[in-house]
């Protein structure tokens, strides 16, 4: 569910509102580092600055969404989208998972608007997004079980456990976003799970197969498959721990 196997064109091809949305993030960051002139102006229209957002300016609690503060920001919240995001695009369909991913993130933007009165707070970033994804597979966990396993609930709430640590205790996190988009994406739950089948990916790579026409071999998918399986997942585990120190590191540093 969260050990991708796909290749670079499978990946686009069974996951094209996360690839899209991975995409928009990266063209966004680029423009900004290496077209100034440009990005400049993208990051200048598009932050979420609480005093804009009351003057009427009413879009920056959506394109924050889309825009990171810097190389580290990006990957580490395009590679949290790459992991958790796929499944749910997968069972909650092209249209509720993007209601999911927006909807969580503009609640989370609109929350912090109303508590951070400041005039001059500003923040940028998918993290409030990404939190409601996390909420989202919390109420999965507690209330559709049947829809996740358990090796994989167990990871989820192990991210999920410290992500929400890590926000009280990293310089320069917009706690109030993570936290109203956990919650939002716990809320959603009951209404976006309703009717919804659990993650497969055989599922996945013979409905595309049969879209795309003939030759689908399932065995030699499983073959690919169980070829990389035993690497996959001490190399995500490794990973998460790195992200982990690092942020325990900036934290104290």
């Amino acid at each position: 569910m969260f050990i991708r196997t796909e290749n670079f064109r499978e990946f686009l091809k069974f996951y094209p509102v996360v690839s899209t949305i991975i995409a928009i993030q990266i063209i966004l960051w680029v423009l900004h580092s290496f077209v100034p002139i440009i990005g400049e102006w993208i990051y200048a229209m598009g932050i979420g600055w609480n005093g804009l957002v009351a003057q009427g300016q009413y879009w920056r609690i959506v394109t924050p969404i889309f825009l990171h503060a810097d190389f580290p920001h990006l990957i580490f919240n395009s590679f949290s989208l790459v992991l958790f995001a796929p499944a749910l695009e997968v069972m909650l369909g092209k249209i509720k998972f993007l209601v999911a991913y927006l909807g969580t993130g503009i609640i989370a933007n609109v929350l912090t608007f109303i508590v951070e009165p400041s005039f001059n707070y500003v923040h940028l970033g998918a993290s409030g997004a990404i939190f409601g994804l996390f909420g989202l597979y919390i109420f999965m966990i507690f209330f559709e079980k049947q829809l996740i396993d358990p090796q994989n609930a167990r990871i989820i709430l192990i991210i999920a456990g410290i992500g929400l640590v890590m926000t009280f205790f990293r310089a320069n996190i917009n706690i109030s976003g993570h936290i109203f988009g956990f919650i939002a994406g716990f809320a959603f739950g009951p209404i976006l799970l309703r009717n919804v089948r659990p993650f497969s990916p055989v599922r996945l790579k013979r409905r595309v197969r049969k879209q795309g026409d003939i030759g689908f071999d399932p065995n030699r998918w499983n073959k690919k498959r169980y070829r990389y399986k035993p690497y996959l997942k001490p190399i995500l585990y490794g990973v998460l721990i790195v992200l982990v120190l690092l942020g325990l590191l900036s934290s104290i540093l």
